[in-house]
Protein backbone atom coordinates (compact mmCIF):
# COMPACT_ATOMS: atom_id res chain seq x y z
CA UNK A 1 0.00 0.00 0.00
CA UNK A 2 1.49 3.60 -0.53
CA UNK A 3 -0.05 6.72 -0.91
CA UNK A 4 -0.38 10.08 1.17
CA UNK A 5 -3.54 9.22 2.25
CA UNK A 6 -3.11 6.01 4.26
CA UNK A 7 -2.13 6.25 7.91
CA UNK A 8 1.23 5.78 9.53
CA UNK A 9 1.76 3.08 11.95
CA UNK A 10 3.72 4.43 15.28
CA UNK A 11 5.75 1.40 14.59
CA UNK A 12 7.33 2.71 11.16
CA UNK A 13 9.15 5.61 13.23
CA UNK A 14 9.13 4.59 16.70
CA UNK A 15 11.57 1.80 17.71
CA UNK A 16 9.79 1.94 21.27
CA UNK A 17 6.46 1.25 19.27
CA UNK A 18 7.98 -1.78 17.84
CA UNK A 19 9.56 -3.17 20.61
CA UNK A 20 5.92 -2.73 22.32
CA UNK A 21 3.98 -4.67 20.05
CA UNK A 22 6.55 -7.25 19.33
CA UNK A 23 6.14 -7.64 23.79
CA UNK A 24 2.87 -7.80 23.65
CA UNK A 25 2.32 -10.24 21.06
CA UNK A 26 4.54 -12.54 22.35
CA UNK A 27 2.55 -12.40 25.44
CA UNK A 28 -0.83 -11.99 24.25
CA UNK A 29 0.13 -15.54 22.53
CA UNK A 30 1.76 -17.14 25.87
CA UNK A 31 -0.63 -16.01 28.34
CA UNK A 32 -3.85 -15.17 26.26
CA UNK A 33 -5.72 -12.05 26.69
CA UNK A 34 -7.06 -12.09 29.73
CA UNK A 35 -3.25 -12.57 31.16
CA UNK A 36 -1.66 -9.26 29.25
CA UNK A 37 -1.33 -6.33 31.23
CA UNK A 38 0.32 -3.16 30.06
CA UNK A 39 2.56 -3.44 33.38
CA UNK A 40 3.75 -6.54 31.45
CA UNK A 41 4.08 -5.43 28.00
CA UNK A 42 6.08 -2.39 29.30
CA UNK A 43 8.70 -4.46 31.19
CA UNK A 44 9.25 -6.88 28.75
CA UNK A 45 9.72 -4.06 26.06
CA UNK A 46 11.85 -2.32 28.25
CA UNK A 47 9.73 1.06 28.42
CA UNK A 48 7.77 2.69 31.23
CA UNK A 49 3.81 1.81 30.90
CA UNK A 50 3.83 6.08 30.35
CA UNK A 51 5.11 4.87 26.87
CA UNK A 52 2.65 2.39 25.95
CA UNK A 53 0.34 4.92 26.59
CA UNK A 54 1.29 7.49 24.61
CA UNK A 55 1.13 5.07 21.25
CA UNK A 56 -2.23 3.03 22.50
CA UNK A 57 -4.80 4.66 24.75
CA UNK A 58 -5.90 0.65 26.12
CA UNK A 59 -4.76 -2.83 26.28
CA UNK A 60 -7.61 -3.30 24.28
CA UNK A 61 -6.58 -1.14 21.85
CA UNK A 62 -2.72 -2.21 21.61
CA UNK A 63 -4.12 -6.01 21.48
CA UNK A 64 -6.86 -4.93 18.77
CA UNK A 65 -4.36 -3.07 16.73
CA UNK A 66 -2.00 -6.87 17.20
CA UNK A 67 -5.20 -8.03 15.82
CA UNK A 68 -5.38 -6.11 12.78
CA UNK A 69 -1.56 -5.96 12.03
CA UNK A 70 -1.24 -9.89 11.53
CA UNK A 71 -4.08 -9.57 9.29
CA UNK A 72 -2.16 -7.12 7.01
CA UNK A 73 0.85 -9.08 7.33
CA UNK A 74 -1.11 -11.83 5.72
CA UNK A 75 -2.15 -9.84 2.98
CA UNK A 76 1.21 -8.55 2.49
CA UNK A 77 2.20 -12.03 2.34
CA UNK A 78 -0.18 -13.07 -0.37
CA UNK A 79 0.41 -10.11 -2.34
CA UNK A 80 4.62 -10.82 -2.45
CA UNK A 81 4.14 -14.19 -3.58
CA UNK A 82 1.36 -13.11 -6.66
CA UNK A 83 3.99 -10.22 -7.39
CA UNK A 84 6.84 -12.99 -7.49
CA UNK A 85 4.68 -15.21 -9.12
CA UNK A 86 1.25 -15.25 -10.59
CA UNK A 87 0.60 -18.90 -11.50
CA UNK A 88 -0.08 -18.44 -7.30
CA UNK A 89 -3.51 -16.87 -8.59
CA UNK A 90 -4.74 -20.29 -9.37
CA UNK A 91 -7.00 -22.35 -7.14
CA UNK A 92 -4.71 -25.17 -6.11
CA UNK A 93 -1.90 -22.70 -5.73
CA UNK A 94 -3.67 -19.81 -3.93
CA UNK A 95 -5.77 -21.68 -1.67
CA UNK A 96 -2.64 -23.87 -0.16
CA UNK A 97 -0.60 -20.01 0.21
CA UNK A 98 -3.10 -18.71 1.81
CA UNK A 99 -3.67 -21.93 3.83
CA UNK A 100 -0.21 -22.20 5.22
CA UNK A 101 0.39 -17.99 5.47
CA UNK A 102 -2.32 -18.35 8.14
CA UNK A 103 -1.68 -21.19 9.33
CA UNK A 104 1.66 -19.25 10.32
CA UNK A 105 0.08 -16.17 12.14
CA UNK A 106 -1.25 -17.23 15.45
CA UNK A 107 -3.87 -14.17 16.18
CA UNK A 108 -5.46 -14.50 12.61
CA UNK A 109 -5.87 -18.37 13.02
CA UNK A 110 -7.36 -17.59 17.17
CA UNK A 111 -9.84 -15.23 15.58
CA UNK A 112 -10.88 -17.61 12.76
CA UNK A 113 -11.60 -19.99 15.12
CA UNK A 114 -12.89 -18.00 17.75
CA UNK A 115 -10.24 -19.17 20.12
CA UNK A 116 -11.41 -17.31 23.93
CA UNK A 117 -7.86 -19.38 25.22
CA UNK A 118 -5.88 -16.34 23.47
CA UNK A 119 -8.67 -13.89 22.32
CA UNK A 120 -10.87 -13.45 25.38
CA UNK A 121 -13.56 -11.04 25.04
CA UNK A 122 -11.47 -9.56 21.89
CA UNK A 123 -12.82 -12.26 19.71
CA UNK A 124 -16.42 -10.75 19.26
CA UNK A 125 -15.04 -7.06 19.72
CA UNK A 126 -16.46 -5.38 16.78
CA UNK A 127 -13.39 -3.87 15.55
CA UNK A 128 -12.14 -7.74 15.37
CA UNK A 129 -15.13 -8.11 13.79
CA UNK A 130 -14.76 -5.77 10.91
CA UNK A 131 -11.21 -6.83 10.74
CA UNK A 132 -12.26 -10.20 10.06
CA UNK A 133 -15.05 -9.05 7.13
CA UNK A 134 -12.08 -6.87 5.67
CA UNK A 135 -9.40 -9.31 5.14
CA UNK A 136 -10.48 -13.01 6.77
CA UNK A 137 -10.54 -16.44 4.80
CA UNK A 138 -14.84 -16.21 4.41
CA UNK A 139 -13.77 -12.27 2.89
CA UNK A 140 -11.37 -13.70 0.79
CA UNK A 141 -12.99 -17.18 -0.61
CA UNK A 142 -16.19 -14.86 -1.35
CA UNK A 143 -14.45 -12.25 -3.70
CA UNK A 144 -11.71 -14.70 -4.82
CA UNK A 145 -13.89 -17.69 -5.70
CA UNK A 146 -15.72 -15.06 -8.62
CA UNK A 147 -12.60 -13.96 -9.62
CA UNK A 148 -11.41 -17.04 -10.56
CA UNK A 149 -14.72 -17.37 -12.07
CA UNK A 150 -14.95 -14.49 -13.97
CA UNK A 151 -11.25 -14.70 -15.26
CA UNK A 152 -11.61 -19.11 -16.81
CA UNK A 153 -9.58 -20.09 -13.94
CA UNK A 154 -12.56 -22.16 -11.91
CA UNK A 155 -15.64 -24.34 -13.51
CA UNK A 156 -18.62 -22.34 -13.77
CA UNK A 157 -21.20 -25.24 -14.59
CA UNK A 158 -22.35 -25.62 -10.71
CA UNK A 159 -23.41 -22.41 -8.31
CA UNK A 160 -20.42 -20.22 -7.13
CA UNK A 161 -22.06 -20.14 -3.43
CA UNK A 162 -21.87 -24.27 -3.60
CA UNK A 163 -18.17 -23.76 -4.73
CA UNK A 164 -17.00 -21.16 -1.52
CA UNK A 165 -18.74 -23.95 0.63
CA UNK A 166 -16.99 -26.96 -0.75
CA UNK A 167 -13.30 -24.91 -0.39
CA UNK A 168 -14.55 -23.91 3.27
CA UNK A 169 -14.93 -27.58 3.95
CA UNK A 170 -11.60 -28.67 2.09
CA UNK A 171 -9.94 -26.28 4.06
CA UNK A 172 -12.05 -27.49 7.53
CA UNK A 173 -10.96 -31.07 6.70
CA UNK A 174 -7.07 -29.80 6.05
CA UNK A 175 -6.70 -28.03 9.46
CA UNK A 176 -8.34 -31.55 11.39
CA UNK A 177 -6.22 -33.97 9.18
CA UNK A 178 -2.89 -31.54 9.94
CA UNK A 179 -3.92 -31.74 13.62
CA UNK A 180 -4.43 -35.55 14.03
CA UNK A 181 -1.45 -37.36 13.47
CA UNK A 182 -3.45 -40.24 12.99
CA UNK A 183 -5.49 -39.20 10.15
CA UNK A 184 -1.41 -38.50 8.66
CA UNK A 185 -0.75 -42.07 8.17
CA UNK A 186 -2.10 -42.50 4.58
CA UNK A 187 -0.26 -39.24 3.75
CA UNK A 188 3.25 -37.39 4.51
CA UNK A 189 2.15 -34.32 2.19
CA UNK A 190 -1.67 -33.40 2.92
CA UNK A 191 -1.19 -30.02 1.72
CA UNK A 192 -0.42 -31.66 -1.63
CA UNK A 193 -3.53 -33.84 -1.07
CA UNK A 194 -5.52 -30.38 -0.61
CA UNK A 195 -4.34 -28.81 -3.63
CA UNK A 196 -4.92 -31.78 -5.35
CA UNK A 197 -8.48 -31.94 -4.66
CA UNK A 198 -9.07 -28.00 -5.32
CA UNK A 199 -7.55 -28.01 -8.64
CA UNK A 200 -9.72 -31.30 -9.30
CA UNK A 201 -13.13 -29.59 -7.93
CA UNK A 202 -12.51 -26.02 -9.17
CA UNK A 203 -10.18 -25.95 -12.26
CA UNK A 204 -10.32 -25.51 -15.65
CA UNK A 205 -7.84 -26.85 -17.82
CA UNK A 206 -4.96 -25.36 -19.36
CA UNK A 207 -5.72 -21.08 -18.62
CA UNK A 208 -4.43 -18.44 -20.78
CA UNK A 209 -1.40 -16.72 -19.53
CA UNK A 210 -3.51 -13.25 -19.25
CA UNK A 211 -6.59 -15.33 -17.68
CA UNK A 212 -4.04 -15.87 -14.91
CA UNK A 213 -2.34 -13.22 -14.92
CA UNK A 214 -5.68 -10.85 -14.61
CA UNK A 215 -6.66 -12.91 -11.74
CA UNK A 216 -3.37 -12.22 -9.62
CA UNK A 217 -4.37 -8.72 -10.49
CA UNK A 218 -7.69 -8.69 -9.28
CA UNK A 219 -6.79 -10.52 -6.19
CA UNK A 220 -4.22 -7.98 -5.30
CA UNK A 221 -6.98 -5.24 -5.12
CA UNK A 222 -9.07 -7.35 -2.95
CA UNK A 223 -5.83 -7.52 -0.54
CA UNK A 224 -4.76 -3.86 -1.14
CA UNK A 225 -8.48 -2.73 -0.28
CA UNK A 226 -8.91 -4.64 2.67
CA UNK A 227 -5.64 -3.76 4.31
CA UNK A 228 -6.75 -0.39 3.62
CA UNK A 229 -9.40 -0.72 5.52
CA UNK A 230 -7.94 -2.84 8.17
CA UNK A 231 -5.20 -0.15 8.63
CA UNK A 232 -8.25 2.38 8.69
CA UNK A 233 -9.89 0.64 11.65
CA UNK A 234 -6.50 -0.01 13.87
CA UNK A 235 -5.38 3.79 12.98
CA UNK A 236 -8.72 5.39 14.61
CA UNK A 237 -8.37 7.17 17.46
CA UNK A 238 -11.10 5.76 19.91
CA UNK A 239 -11.56 2.35 17.68
CA UNK A 240 -11.37 -0.02 20.54
CA UNK A 241 -14.31 1.67 22.87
Amino acid sequence: MSGENFPVLPEHSSPKAARILEAAGQLLVARGAKGVTIADVAQKAYVGKGTVYLYWASKEELLLGLIGREFLAVAETLTAELNRDPDCARPSRFCPLALNTIDASPLVSALQAHNDSILGLLTDHPLSTSIYEALGPVAMLRTIVPIWRECGLARTEWDAGDQILAVHVLISGCIIVRAEPALLETTSDPIAVFARAIATMLETEDPSRDQVEAAAVAIKKFLADGSAKVLELISMPGAAE
